[in-house]
């Protein structure tokens, strides 16, 4: 029975971290590099008949070449309602169109803006570290009240005191190694 909770605990905590190393990842894919990437507008909501739809739902992307981005609406009627939604986004970018797709032109980034957008990404890591260790916590708070109730032997605590050390490290090194590359192709010019 208690070796049956610590590896809930463990697969838990295990989960939920992985969980923040891959929302801090999702993160990273929204911010934008001066290259084109479906990934900036994909998952942005279109007014569509009244909805809010997905405008990966509305519409193919293709990246004819590094710094444009090329939609290619499935239905001609929605051209206008994707072209406002970019043109009302905060990424800056002005779509042309020529009543069937709609090119996003995206320009090479300043010094400036690269420096801002490190400083960005800085933070969505640190984010993802917070959530790392407030699972450890979590983790750590359920196997100290293992511990008191008596529900499992002291070495098999430990254990898995361990074992939630290591995830912790292990995903906080994942979230690091991102980082370290994102920050890389933000800098590039």
């Amino acid at each position: 029975m208690s070796d049956e909770l610590i590896g809930l605990v463990l697969e838990e905590t295990a989960e939920s971290m992985e969980g923040a190393v891959a929302h801090v990842k999702r993160e990273f894919s929204g911010v934008r590099t001066g290259r084109a990437t479906p990934a900036l507008v994909d998952k942005m909501q279109v007014e569509y008949y009244g909805s809010a739809v997905p405008m990966q739902q509305l519409a193919s992307f293709g990246v004819p070449e590094a710094r444009m981005l090329v939609i290619t609406p499935f239905d001609k009627s929605s051209v206008e309602a994707i072209e406002k939604t970019i043109r009302e986004s905060d990424l800056g970018l002005s779509p042309s169109t020529d009543g069937v797709v709609i090119r996003l032109a995206f320009p090479a980034l300043t010094e400036e803006r690269r420096k801002q957008l490190v400083k960005l990404v800085r933070g969505m890591a640190e984010d993802g570290r917070i959530a790392i260790r407030n699972t450890r916590r979590s983790a750590r708070t359920d196997l100290d009240k293992m511990r008191k109730d008596g529900d499992a032997p002291e070495d098999t605590i430990e254990r898995a005191e361990k074992k939630v050390e290591e995830l912790t490290q292990t995903n906080e090194a994942v979230i690091d190694a991102a980082l370290t590359s994102k920050e890389e192709e933000l800098l590039e010019v």
